[in-house]
């Protein structure tokens, strides 16, 4: 794969500052492929300590600016840090997010500062119908994420087939069972998982009648023992097939995640990792089960229909805020609101949706605040209302409803209290609890956890 014959195992890439170039650098040491995270990753000064991102423009689009040129900055540092803890073993990718600001120019800019480090381009959140081009371009394979045939299908007709040369391989994503952003469809539901062994055998399919029988398929999502997948290994239907570890990674001596988010990981019980789309990309997402999920949650709870004049059933009047600013609603919506009311939930923030979700005063200045201080971190955010357009704007009123990713990710990366920000995780997260090979508190280095994976263990 990308090049190098290498063990069929690959490290997930993992968001803003957790796929590092050092847990890359070693995972490939190992003899496989390690994956740094293009999205907003960390860089260092002289004396070896992080950046820390401090935005200085005051509108929008001079921060996204200066977000892009810290994800490429941070990219480049990543990518020459796994190229020397590497050591010209196994093959090293970057991953990137289809939606995020500013993804094309990110990609160009790590792929121009780190040419040669680089072997191999990941993709999803999206349609990545440029990412071919792109990575052809620099003499880099790519390897988009999917979650059904559908999608490759309409990306190699539409550009796929021009670069076929530079396909390293599929990434087939279990949308119900992998961890952080998920591509569950709007015809599939997401209390019913499905089996990936038809799921997968279909892709390959249709990838043999466009002349990729060859290519490889990596399973990703749900992957944590070797041998519960046996029946895949030299399987003729689904041809040659590697797997991604995206979870199992984060305990380990080179992850750079607190030990706080380590010591949580190894408490979590089957269920405690939540499928939600809370996210403000407009993506299911799984995550674990914490504060930070149950406040959203408690949020949309706290919800009603309204309108500005009395029309219908909406006719009851109620007064809103420390202005009194009135609305319209039912009269059982009105109650329910009066008892949120009284427990403090006094400030009425407007969704897109014409409802209104009721807040405390400090958590609405904390909602403005965030949205106020967007830099454009998505190609396009429902929390904040951004987007990469001449306008700026998605043209809907931010939702309240939502949160801004930017800010938790780099909050949980750099130390912050886990309970209280996002925290991505693969749904088999649980199993570090009753895996005899994390037992006593045992944190294994990456080369370790290789070594252990390829028994089947």
């Amino acid at each position: 794969m990308s090049g190098r014959e290498v063990h069929p195992l690959i490290e997930g890439g993992k968001g803003v500052a957790i796929s590092t170039g050092l847990s890359a650098g070693a995972w490939a040491a190992a003899g496989g492929i390690g994956t740094f995270s293009g999205v907003n990753a960390d860089s260092y000064d002289r004396n070896g300590k992080i950046i820390p991102l401090d935005y200085q423009g005051r509108h929008r689009q001079t921060r996204h600016e200066e977000l892009v040129a810290y994800a490429i900055q941070g990219g480049v540092a990543q990518a020459r840090i796994a190229h020397e803890t590497a050591g010209g073993e196994g093959r090293i990718h970057v991953n990137v997010l289809w939606e995020m600001g500013g993804a094309e120019r990110v990609l160009h800019g790590v792929l121009t500062g780190a040419k040669g480090l680089v072997h191999g381009v990941t993709c999803g959140a999206g349609m990545p119908y440029r990412i071919a081009q792109i990575a052809a371009g620099y003499g880099v394979y790519y390897y988009p994420i999917i979650s059904s045939t559908r999608a490759f299908s309409a990306l190699w007709k539409r550009a796929y087939h021009k670069f076929s040369d530079w396909l390293g391989g599929v990434v087939y994503e279990d949308p119900w069972l992998a961890g952080g952003h998920n591509g569950l469809s709007n015809s599939e539901n997401p209390e019913q998982p499905q089996d990936p062994y038809p799921r997968v055998a279909e892709l390959r399919r249709s990838m043999r009648e466009m002349g990729l029988g060859n290519t490889p398929i990596v399973m990703a999502g749900g992957v944590w023992y070797l041998r519960d997948w046996e029946d895949w290994l030299d399987n003729e239907e689904l041809g040659p097939i590697a797997f991604q570890f995206g979870t199992r990674p984060l305990l380990t001596q080179e992850s750079p995640i607190s030990d706080g988010w380590k010591a949580r990981l190894v408490e979590l019980c089957k269920g405690d990792i939540s499928l939600n789309k809370f996210s403000p990309t407009g993506f299911y997402s799984s995550a674990v089960h914490n504060d930070f999920l149950r406040e959203l949650e408690q949020r949309t709870e706290r919800q009603i229909a309204y309108s500005q004049d009395a029309v219908g059933d909406l006719s009851a009047r109620l007064e809103v805020g420390p202005r009194g600013r009135v609305i319209f609603t039912t009269a059982d919506d009105k109650r329910r609101a009066e008892g949120w009311i009284a427990e403090g939930h006094t400030d009425g923030l407007r969704t897109p949706d014409s409802t209104m979700i009721f807040v405390s005063p400090g958590l609405a200045r904390e909602i403005h605040d965030d949205q106020a201080n967007c830099m454009g971190c998505l190609s396009s955010c429902r929390f904040s209302n951004w987007s990469h357009n001449e306008s700026g704007s998605t043209g809907r009123k931010a939702d309240p409803r939502s949160y801004c990713i930017q800010k938790t990710l780099q909050d949980i990366a750099h130390g912050a209290n886990v309970e209280n920000e996002l925290m991505f995780a693969g749904h088999n997260a649980y199993k570090f609890r009753d895996d005899p090979f994390y037992s006593n508190g045992f944190v294994p280095t990456v080369r370790q956890l290789v070594d252990r994976i390829r028994t089947g263990d």
